[in-house]
């Protein structure tokens, strides 16, 4: 998923920086699992102990709100983000589902807790939600890379995830001109990167983490202000529902969000479904099935995606929720659906969109959904299509 940049068959490439580094690295046996470092973020030897470099800086001290990739060599930076009891947020893998969850330790955690916390297994068990809406402002985002230069430059695996997720957050308001960008990597990784290989979608670094020192690059090429929607793909969009929603929210507020692969006057993308309703329209039924066939087609909708109804399950709701309150919420994070299917008695309720466009973008916007203080799960139901939807799994 990296994004298209100039043909520089001339000369050194990104690329050619990655075989280097992921060579040298394998031939000097300079990591651990998972091998080989190949198309990787490397797990450097010594990443671990990274957690001293980070407490003895002073940025690391001042934070309170710290956003850590996901990578496996940063994982013990993300265990003393968790020990010094500030707020860690991690990106969702591959952007599916989200932007980033914020890891939430069970009470009392021990230190073996908050170890696994600080896995790829521990974001999964102890996370939540943070949406679009959410109050955040990142003080420190830690990056992973093949290679950085002193200077400030950075090269990541190839897919443009770091890069992409730094312009999201600038654009929900996330990343203030005071936030600091920092990557950790093996002092080998540090090296020469030539300027002009950079495009004005790519992240640099404030300052450098290794094993043996702490470099501040003195960087001034500006970071992302936002994302850059004519280096994004449709097919970039369907895959990343978040994304769309950003794009949804931008175009509303009167930014033109045009894509690569899409002419300047195109109508604006479709967002949660209630944005065609007409203001006075009546909620649907709060009973019976989940419709199975299409639906009227809305004035706009988003050309690469088939109209076919999508249905999103609501789990987990606080004994005694009304169906009112639910609807406050939907309507609160424009997330009205074509049909609301109410079970009060088992706690969850199913919500019907005109299509799989409309659902993700109502299930971007509903990320973090809490109801009288608890946390309400929100996903897509299974069996999309069939005469009738179910709660997952």
């Amino acid at each position: 998923m990296e994004i298209a940049t100039p043909d520089r068959s001339a000369g050194v490439s990104k690329w050619d920086i990655r075989h280097k580094i992921w060579d040298y690295m394998e031939a000097n046996n300079l990591a651990d699992f998972p091998r080989p470092v190949h198309h990787r973020i490397p797990n450097f030897k010594g990443s671990f102990q990274m957690s001293g470099v980070l407490q003895a800086w002073e940025a690391f001290e001042k934070a309170r709100e710290v956003k850590v990739d996901p990578d496996k060599p940063l994982e013990g930076i993300r265990l003393t983000v968790l020990q010094a009891r500030k707020t860690l947020l991690v990106p969702t893998p591959r952007l599916r589902t989200g932007l980033f969850n914020r890891i939430v330790p069970p009470p009392g955690a021990t230190k073996e807790i908050l170890r696994k916390c600080a896995t790829s297994q521990g974001v999964r068990d102890y996370s939540v939600p943070v949406g679009l809406d959410a109050k955040v402002h990142v003080d420190l985002v830690v990056v992973g890379s093949v290679a950085v230069s002193e200077k400030g430059w950075r090269i990541g695996k190839g897919e443009g995830f770091a890069d992409l997720e730094y312009a999201m957050m600038v654009s929900m308001g996330a990343i203030g001109e005071d936030t600091i960008v920092v990557t950790a990597v093996h002092d080998c990784q540090v090296v020469d990167i030539p300027e002009e290989l950079l495009d004005d979608h790519d992240l640099t670094v404030d300052y450098i983490l290794t094993p043996t020192r702490v470099i501040k690059t003195g960087c001034k090429r500006p970071k992302p202000q936002g994302i850059l929607w004519h280096k994004i793909s449709h097919e970039m969009l369907a895959k990343i529902p978040v994304l769309k929603s950003l794009r949804y929210r931008e175009q509303r507020g009167g930014i033109d969000a045009f894509l690569k692969d899409e002419p300047p006057g195109a109508p604006v993308a479709s967002g949660p479904a209630s944005k065609n309703r007409p203001e006075n329209s009546q909620w649907p039924s709060e009973s019976g099935p989940v419709p199975t066939g299409p639906e009227k087609p809305s004035s706009v909708c988003t050309p690469d995606l088939p109209r076919v109804p999508a249905t999103v399950y609501v789990g987990n709701l606080p004994q005694g929720t009304r169906v009112s309150e639910l609807k406050d919420a939907l309507r609160a994070h424009d997330a009205l659906p074509a049909r609301l299917t109410w079970h009060g008695a088992q706690n969850q309720a199913f919500l019907s969109y005109s299509d799989r466009a409309a659902a993700d973008a109502a299930l971007s916007a509903l990320q973090g959904l809490s109801l009288r203080g608890g946390h309400v799960r929100v996903e897509l139901a299974r069996r999309q299509g069939s005469r009738r939807a179910h709660r997952p799994q």
